[in-house]
């Protein structure tokens, strides 16, 4: 008899369900190579869970995985989880120093990592860590612990599992909607990271909201481009499309735009979610240079009727450049400019815009696809299963904190009650920490921080994030910082140095250097004229490097607020 999936599953009984349901259809692997079916990706799970149970590995033990994408990792993940055992996964580019804190303070006894990875536990100091797993088959040694790579540890699981099915079904102990599934460190921009303590009831929920939103059909192919160690890939990326039957093809490191052409012409992926720099980057270096640099279209552009004409010529080539079958480009992680979303609502690119938090697993708001009621600029409704309310809001602006609530809502932060009590109200909200309110067709519209929000002299509120996008959007700047400086805004800018050099060629450093003031000048003038007369900029810098950043590329704007602005 099917499985069937409901409100109390957890995501081993997703996994069960999808097996049987889906068993001979391709499930995992890496893009352009051939991938496992259902039932093998299925089969190694539980070898592998049977394994590290006979060596040691018990209900409530953190495992970590410290890795790139890849079909192992979502292999790892499952066998952790179907122990009952607690899964750690840690983002691959987090620095050494975050990497030790985690490891020390979840004490794993097991780490799966990859060669790009294993260096960064080197002068680890960790006495409960006894064997580490290389998904990507790598034999780097590791002073006296033993590193093994991930097919002769996958082989010896097999071997395991053939021997005790030949005497009777494995069996492992219960594991419940409620128990816990994955512990994950926060990379926010406000400084301090925690640990989100997310149930399996809480990713299986989240999961089937997504489902209950995006029509996918057995077969469809999701290319994974974001890290699976984030919440927001690991649930739309990953077990949406496993409770669907969908095939997962993993792109590998970020790919550039030369190679993400090349996968998605040989996959032709129905799904991708993404961060919004990756639609930024291809509006600003593939959309408004065709624009800018054709009289004709610059003039059309100029009217609505003619912007929209040549913005959906330029959709259906932008269609094509993801392989011409994709029905749905998830956007999230971070804000997406508002210039670039009214470009892909004007070309009727497919895409959604989802708003959420790890803290939520991660989803609140986002479509559902084809409302004609969503907004540009806005995250949508809230998806299925959550309710949203907007809390102390301005009687003008009704602009105010937000709060969620549902299923998805984590157990908690690790061993951090006093900041699980501020975050969690007693009767199951979560203070997200962001602004925004709700229109009157029950959209989301986010405003910012509420850390972010800077108070001007004569009290009117400025949202920094807003002037950013409107210096973002500016040829030649590749990111931007608002903050206030005694009173008045400032903008740090890091330049798109490409875009100066190739408008400056055969100059000297000198001529390069007053061409960037003279932009940055002109930039001031410019974002002044679209703002309010409390958001106008003071003055604008260079900025020579990039901005420390989130792994949804969100700049730490801690590291920059007062004496550290200048840094």
């Amino acid at each position: 008899m099917e499985k069937q999936i409901g409100v109390d599953s957890s995501l081993n009984d997703i996994l069960d369900a999808s097996q049987e349901k889906f068993s001979a259809l391709p499930a995992v692997g890496m893009a352009l190579d051939i991938p496992l079916t259902y039932r093998e990706f299925y089969r190694r799970i539980i070898a592998l869970a049977l394994r590290l149970s006979r060596e040691g590995v018990k209900k409530g033990d953190h495992v970590a995985t410290l890795a790139e994408n890849s079909p192992n990792w979502g292999m790892a993940y499952f066998a952790i989880i179907r122990l009952g055992a607690v899964a750690v996964p840690i983002l691959p580019d987090l620095p050494e120093s975050d990497v030790h804190h985690i490891l020390t303070e979840m004490r794993v006894p097991v780490l799966f990592t990859t060669e790009r990875q294993i260096e960064k536990i080197y002068e680890l100091k960790q006495q409960s860590l006894r064997r580490i797993i290389t998904l990507d088959d790598s034999v780097a040694s590791f002073n006296a612990l033993a590193v093994e790579p991930f097919s002769d540890y996958l082989a010896g699981a097999m071997e395991m599992r053939d021997e005790a099915e030949g005497k009777g079904p494995v069996v492992f102990d219960t594991v419940t909607a409620d128990d816990l599934a994955s512990i994950l460190y926060t990379s926010g921009t406000s400084g301090y990271s925690k640990a989100v303590m997310l149930s399996h009831r809480n990713l299986a929920a989240n999961a089937q909201s997504a489902s209950k939103m995006i029509d996918v059909e057995p077969g469809a192919v999701f290319l994974s481009i974001l890290p699976m160690s984030h919440t927001y890939e690991f649930t739309v990326g990953f077990i949406l499309p496993l409770l669907r039957g969908a095939r997962i093809a993993y792109a590998g490191k970020t790919p550039t735009p030369a190679i993400l052409e090349k996968l998605c012409r040989h996959e032709r992926p129905y799904a991708i979610f993404a961060v919004p720099l990756v639609l930024e980057k291809i509006y600003k270096k593939r959309v408004l240079p065709k624009i800018n640099e054709s009289f004709t279209l610059s003039l059309l552009c100029k009217l609505e009727i003619g912007r929209k004409f040549i913005h959906r010529r330029i959709g259906a080539r932008l269609l094509e450049f993801f392989g011409g079958n994709l029905k749905i480009m998830g956007i999230g992680g971070a804000a997406l400019n508002p210039e670039v979303e009214q470009f892909l609502s004007n070309a009727e690119f497919p895409y959604l815009i989802g708003y959420g938090l790890t803290e939520c697993s991660p989803l609140l708001a986002g479509g559902p696809p084809g409302d004609k009621s969503i907004v540009v600029g806005s995250t949508g409704k809230p998806v299925p299963g959550v309710t949203i309310k907007i809390v102390h809001p301005d009687p003008v602006t009704g602009i105010g904190e937000i709060y969620g609530q549902g299923p998805n809502v984590m157990l908690g932060y690790y061993n951090d009650p006093d900041a699980t009590a501020e975050a969690i109200t007693a009767d199951g909200w979560i203070a997200t920490g962001d602004l925004g309110f709700i229109d009157d067709f029950g959209n989301l519209h986010i405003r910012g921080r509420s850390k972010n929000v800077i108070v001007m002299s004569n009290g009117e509120n400025v949202y920094p994030e807003a002037i950013e996008h409107k210096i973002n959007v500016t040829p030649g700047v590749v990111e931007s910082l608002v903050v206030e400086n005694n009173g008045r805004l400032e903008a740090w800018v890091y330049p798109d140095y490409e875009y100066i050099d190739a408008a400056t060629v055969g100059q000297g450093r000198p001529q390069r250097h007053e061409y960037i003031e003279a932009m940055l000048a002109d930039m001031r003038t410019t974002i002044n004229g679209q703002v309010s007369p409390a958001a106008r900029l003071a003055r604008i810098f260079e900025r020579q490097e990039p901005f420390i950043k989130t792994a949804t590329h969100k700049i730490k704007r801690y590291l920059y607020c007062g004496a550290n602005m200048k840094l």
